[in-house]
């Protein structure tokens, strides 16, 4: 009896990333200190109390037992439509926000919305690794416009112009940039979204990180002020940063109301509706938190300033970009697997990091550092970390 295969698009993906690098750690002595984790993602720093409550109360709710709109809790499309119509200065309304759980879940919802197995998705390189396999699984093909450490890691507009041919049906962008941290500018972004517009191109804009932005609550763009922009935009967010709660995967979609119906058929496939307690906490919380996520903005800002001045200790290591949670280094092994350079760092050093390799072709010379996920005094320790591998 022939035994029976798995789908290749899925048993040729790689294993994930995270728990690989995870997996290090175990073989790390101990000798030089606590292990800094800088592999994920995830706030160094609790949820605010209020919040904890408001998540407590609506668990315990017998309101958030059964199944809710596909499209998420009204309150929530209410709040979070209100939230962005005023830090963008846009017409933003509940019909134009989709809730999921996750910006993950966000994404994958949108390019089933608007592509399919054999159709062309655009995106920059460096990626980040879940879009890519997303589209894989999918049978969607991938294609990439270079995104150079000296640029800053900011795609070069032109070169986006010349990749963006008739059979591209989407070109997603994160910004702030997972894994370097770059931050697109507001007038690339525009020429970007203008060249999406004319080639009649989705423009899909994943903002997960635009809540620590250093330059705080100034929008990072005005393109949802543009007449039409529903026709091009499609714009993914998630609130575990902003609020800690990843483990509760709670993310938004904001777009046109006609994107919004076409994810909700995707989303009655995947999940039905994201979680119902998160959503109704997070509700509560955008208002009310506003000044604590302020604060932990700049927490944010001052362990990037931290990491600038470890790195500028360290000749041989250099800090190529950096913004919001993440910084690509530049490791000073030249011929060297960034995945050998990662393995030795955890093993010897007890510092997690992302190998450069992870996130695309020509990335060999890089490490991705989640340096959000450790404070101030954490990251100063990296200065007698490194060197314990330095050439």
């Amino acid at each position: 009896m022939p035994a029976p295969i798995f789908n290749p698009l899925v048993a040729n993906l790689s294993a994930p990333p995270i728990p690989l690098v995870q997996a290090w750690a175990e073989e790390y002595s101990g000798a030089h200190g606590p292990l800094i984790d800088l592999s994920q993602a995830v706030p160094g720093y609790p949820p605010h109390r209020d919040m904890l409550q408001w998540l407590g109360e609506a668990a315990s709710s017998t309101a958030y037992t059964g199944y809710g709109p596909i499209e998420g809790e009204t309150v929530l499309r209410k709040a979070y439509a209100e939230h962005v119509a005023d830090l963008y200065g846009a017409p933003v309304e509940a019909a134009n926000v989709h809730i999921t759980a996750g910006c993950n879940q966000a994404f994958i919802a949108s390019i089933v919305a608007v592509a399919g197995a054999g159709d062309t998705v655009l995106m920059a390189n460096p990626f980040y690794f879940n879009h890519e396999s997303t589209l894989a699984m999918l049978g969607i093909e991938s294609r990439f416009v270079d995104a150079s450490a000296a640029q800053g890691f900011v795609p070069d507009v032109q070169a986006i112009a010349g990749a963006l041919t008739s059979d591209v049906r989407a070109l997603a962008l994160v910004t702030p940039n997972n894994p370097t941290g770059a931050i697109y500018p507001p007038q690339m972004l525009q020429a970007v979204y203008d060249l999406c517009r004319a080639n009649g191109t989705w423009l899909i804009l994943d903002e997960t990180y635009r809540d620590f932005l250093p330059s705080g609550s100034e929008a990072p763009h005005r393109l949802l002020s543009l007449p039409g922009w529903q026709d091009t935009l499609i714009q993914l967010y998630s609130f575990s940063k902003s609020f800690c709660i990843p483990g509760h995967r709670l993310g938004a979609i904001v777009a046109g109301s006609e994107v919004v119906e076409n994810v909700a058929k995707v989303m009655d496939n995947l999940q039905i509706c994201a979680p119902r307690p998160p959503q109704a906490a997070i509700a509560r919380a955008i208002a009310p938190l506003g000044s604590w996520r302020e604060a932990n903005r700049m927490e944010i800002v001052g362990r990037a300033e931290a990491l600038h001045d470890v790195m500028k200790r360290l000749p041989d290591w250099r800090l190529e970009a950096i913004g919001a949670y993440f910084a690509f280094i530049r490791h000073p092994f030249d011929g060297v697997s960034s995945v050998v350079v990662a393995e030795r760092l955890a093993k010897e050093a007890g510092v997690l990091a992302l190998p450069g390799a992870f996130f695309g072709e020509g990335q060999e010379r890089f490490l991705r550092f989640a340096f959000a996920n450790a404070d101030v005094a954490t990251i100063r320790l990296l200065e007698g970390r490194l060197v314990l591998i330095a050439p």
